[in-house]
């Protein structure tokens, strides 16, 4: 599964884990990617698509 999501663009994040005695640890925050069958903008047939799921809660606000 691809860590992208294809409506909004958004990848993983990273940055550090910092312990107690301020050690730094590498770390990613990946984004919640979920394939789902849409048809998006310019799409003749619905097709699938890597979305977050933050892409997906607004898609269901723009619908109602």
């Amino acid at each position: 599964m691809s860590g992208k999501c294809d409506v909004c663009g958004k990848i993983p994040g990273f940055g550090h884990n910092v312990s107690h005695s301020n050690r730094k640890t590498n770390r990613m925050w990946r984004p919640n990617i979920q394939v789902k069958t849409l048809q998006l903008k310019g799409d003749t047939a619905p097709v699938r698509h890597n979305v977050c799921t933050q892409c997906m809660r607004t898609m269901v606000k723009d619908r109602v």
